[in-house]
């Protein structure tokens, strides 16, 4: 037997991984949409931050992170109680790159025109490439409208918040650079049901805002416990006293080490890099900020801000299953032709990519709603969007990542489904951001309270989504049918809030893809996603566009250049 004849083993036909490539440089829609909305500034930064995070060095980062998971460590070898999270090194430089981004406060930091749709650009790229660091990022993004209400203590908070490094040491917040905030709500008796909780704070220094309180109880999903201090929603007194927010840091400001008792990790389907975890609450210092008995409007104002993270994670899935679903079609052949030469393939890929499309559109409006809210409370549209269309956003396009991320691995097909490759990782990302913050079910009915006790809000959004669509004849049908629900009895609408969380953000997105679609093939795709969403030529199922085969080639090649 010779050796030519004993090889067994050629490989050929097997795709290069994805690398040294520019995430930013290569999305015509993020980079429109960020021009658009005046984060033309941060154009050239984000250009630099796209072609870093394309490396395969950062590549490998958020592989390991992944696989080389926090390991809790209670106590030190003599005995004492230390409560530490250790992390593998790719975290640290995973956080390093999102500090230096500095997207955990950039809206803040920069208070500019397109700093929000800036900001959601970077959250937007990173989330692409891992998403486990970003939780203590999104965290500490949202912490800082609530901390800067609370001025004695802002003061000394403001530049560890807003540095551009990544402080990884465990010790007291005041001996830090920079710091990050966490936060505290869920129970194991409530879920999302915060007024379930337990947790009681008794006064030790003063009383009202800005006293210490000790607290007393536990939380069965308690964020990033390494971060340097929390977010607490507790209750005043007793179990059934009002309940209040409390800023709960890791140390004490003698530099003992507060007590926050972490009970164990939880062992997670995805999100593997970020350590979640249960903990106990002894007698834990905590300073009440906010108002007293006003803590869930305090936590909730956070949450609102998480919220948006969810959708701009979930819309990078999105994003990052297509890029590596159409890279991996364009160097696989399968019965003598590439996978993207043949038609029920482009139909596949076309379909994930007006998904991406319309879901990166949706998020950067929602950004500049938030920085149009932010800046002028008079804006009652832009404070209707946030209300009312984040939270269905956050329904839709969660719910949407899990479809779409299953899609993508199938088109790898095999090698999709193991741990090697990418694909693995992002779906077991996907479902995630439909659980935190909120499920899918909290998420359409926070949709219908907004509506209630914003009466106005519902024919601002119809009216401007009519504006942005010109009139289209399929959105005005849609707009009706929204407009028909919203007039059913109470029971009726909210048994149906799902179907209308989903026609309100389908509708949005046509709105959107029609009313900033470029001449030629951006016109075409947006035709394309109205009919197949909102004229129901589309099946449950990716790849089912009615279209012939070169618009669906025009549409992938418009995404992915």
């Amino acid at each position: 037997m010779t050796t030519e004849t004993a090889e067994t083993h050629r490989v050929f036909n097997q795709v290069p991984d994805l690398a040294h490539y520019n995430l930013f440089e290569t999305d015509p829609g993020l980079r429109a949409a960020l021009a658009r909305l005046g984060g033309g500034w941060h154009a050239d930064a984000l250009s630099a931050y796209g072609a870093q995070l394309g490396t395969p060095e950062v590549q490998h980062w958020a592989a390991e992170a992944n696989r080389l998971t926090p390991e809790l460590h209670t106590h030190s070898r003599t005995g004492e109680r230390i409560d530490a999270v250790t992390f593998q090194p790719s975290w640290h430089a995973l956080l390093g790159l999102l500090r230096a981004q500095q997207l955990q406060a950039l809206p803040f930091a920069e208070p500019r025109p397109g700093a929000w749709a800036a900001r959601t650009a970077g959250y937007f790229l990173q989330a692409q490439v891992e998403s486990g660091a970003l939780c203590p990022v999104t965290m500490t993004f949202a912490s800082i409208p609530v901390l800067r209400k609370e001025p004695a203590l802002w003061r000394d908070l403001e530049p560890r918040l807003f540095a551009r490094e990544h402080d990884a040491r465990d010790l007291p917040w005041r001996d830090k650079s920079a710091i990050m905030i966490g936060m505290g709500m869920t129970e194991k008796q409530g879920g999302s049901d915060v007024r379930a909780n337990t947790t009681v704070a008794t006064p030790v220094r003063g009383e009202g805002r800005g006293a210490e309180y000790a607290l007393t109880g536990h939380k069965w999903f308690f964020s990033a416990p390494m971060c340097d201090a929390h977010l607490v929603v507790a209750r005043m007194g007793a179990a059934d006293g009002p309940i209040s927010c409390f800023f709960v840091p890791r140390f004490r400001d003698d530099g003992s080490k507060n007590p926050i008792l972490i009970q164990r990790l939880k062992d997670k389907l995805g999100n593997r890099s970020n350590s979640s975890s249960e903990v106990e609450f002894r007698d834990a210092t905590g300073i009440l900020i906010g108002e007293e008995g006003r803590g869930i409007p305090t936590i909730i104002e956070m949450a609102t801000s998480t919220r948006l993270d969810c959708v701009i994670g979930s819309a990078a899935l999105l994003r990052a299953g297509l890029v590596q679903a159409v890279h991996h079609a364009r160097h696989r052949q399968a019965f003598g032709r590439l996978l993207a030469d043949q038609p029920l393939m482009r139909n596949v890929l076309a379909d994930l990519a007006l998904e991406s499309e319309a879901a990166t559109l949706l998020m950067m409006a929602l950004a500049d709603a938030f920085e149009r809210a932010d800046n002028n409370p008079d804006d009652g549209l832009a404070a209707a969007w946030k209300r009312v269309i984040t939270p269905a956003a956050k329904f839709w396009i969660c719910k949407r990542a899990l479809e779409a991320t299953g899609e993508a691995m199938e088109v790898w097909g095999g090698n999709g489904y193991v741990e090697d490759g990418p694909m693995a990782r992002l779906y077991r990302e996907a479902p995630v951001n439909s659980i935190w913050e909120g499920s899918g079910n909290i998420m359409c009915l926070d949709v219908l309270r907004a509506l209630q006790r914003n009466p106005d809000d519902g024919a601002r959004i119809l009216q401007d989504l009519a504006r942005l669509s010109n009139g289209h004849a399929a959105v005005r049908a849609e707009l009706a049918s929204l407009q028909a629900m919203l007039r059913q009895a109470p029971e009726q609408l909210e048994a149906g809030a799902r179907r209308f969380a989903q026609g309100l953000v389908l509708t949005a997105q046509a709105a959107l893809m029609l009313a900033h679609a470029d001449a030629g093939v951006g016109a075409e795709a947006a035709e394309q996603f109205v009919a197949s969403r909102l004229g129901r030529q589309h099946g449950r199922v990716f790849g089912t566009l009615d279209g012939d085969p070169a618009l669906l080639h025009r549409i992938v090649g418009h995404a992915c250049p």
